[in-house]
């Protein structure tokens, strides 16, 4: 199997540690960037405000770096090898999926793929003592399972079973049970990632054969799906990835730190904290906030 399909099919069950579907690119991204003589320490601001339910509302920014990146030579390297690969192979074939495929046809295979993530995310909330958002993500795949045609269609977001998504998985788990980050990892045609999640993830890429069974454990199936899924990705992601292409010096450290500051809120959501996730803003490494879920 070649390197791209074997990360492709890894990619069948995508990012397992997210709480909401990745608003900015988490994976595939790349620009060619050097390594900074000093990097401004990071700091991390914290504004609370009450809310109607009188929960905390903590609006999550960041400066810098936020974790520490031992790796980071190494990192730079595999972020100028995805960001050639990119540019050569990933983002013209995501281009031409996206227009060959119908919005209605791509619309459908990522209900699918989203769905066959749901027993990861059932297993998990239980680990988790999420007993009632377990519960919404039973019903979540009965519902699209059967009345949604095996998944095609997202019926349990609509009316009147009204029961969106929360993705989870076990490296969210692991986090919650206080398991630190580890190290910064950016791997070739996966992305950024951390030591904690990249064992999460493998975890998880391990269950949905077992947790779903039949043609899922055949790479037949799984292959040409991740191959989908990856594509799929990609093409939503590509306004987002262009525009921080075009500034490389601060590509990588704006890639870092999106997605070590929105981990970090995702765990303490399920804390009960309801932070904010911060996205970057392309060109620069101020991020700019959007809600995260309520605490169920």
């Amino acid at each position: 199997m070649t390197s791209f399909a074997l990360s492709t099919a890894l990619l069948l069950i995508g990012p397992p540690t997210t709480l909401t579907p990745p608003p900015a690119p988490v994976t595939l991204i790349g620009a060619t960037a050097e390594a900074p003589s000093a990097e401004p320490e990071t700091v991390v601001e914290t504004q609370a405000t009450p809310t109607p339910h009188e929960e905390q509302d903590l609006v999550v920014t960041a400066r810098g770096r936020s974790a520490s990146d031992p790796l980071q030579s190494v990192n730079l390297q595999s972020f100028e090898v995805t960001q050639a690969i990119d540019t050569a192979v990933i983002r013209p074939v995501a281009k031409g999926y996206q227009k060959i495929l119908p919005a209605p046809v791509r619309d459908g295979i990522r209900n699918v793929l989203n769905n066959l993530r749901e027993p990861i995310t059932v297993l998990n909330c239980i680990l988790q003592h999420k007993i009632g958002r377990a519960a919404k993500t039973i019903g979540r795949f009965l519902v699209n399972t059967t009345v949604g045609v095996g998944g095609v269609f997202d019926i349990a977001r609509r009316k009147p079973f009204k029961l969106p998504q929360h993705p989870n998985g076990f490296a969210n788990t692991l986090g919650f049970y206080g398991v630190k980050t580890g190290a910064f990892l950016y791997v070739p045609l996966v992305g950024p990632t951390t030591v904690r999640d990249l064992i999460g993830s493998t975890v998880d890429r391990f269950v949905i054969p077992f947790a779903v069974g039949g043609p899922l454990r055949n790479p037949a199936v799984t292959v040409p799906m991740g191959v989908f899924g990856t594509l799929d990705q990609r093409a939503q992601l590509d306004e987002t990835i262009e525009a921080l292409r075009k500034d490389p010096q601060k590509a990588y450290q704006a890639t870092r730190e999106f997605y070590l500051t929105r981990r970090q809120a995702q765990i303490d959501e399920l804390h009960g904290q309801h932070r904010r996730i911060v996205r970057p803003v392309p060109g620069s490494i101020k991020p700019s906030v959007t809600d995260a879920p309520a605490p169920e």
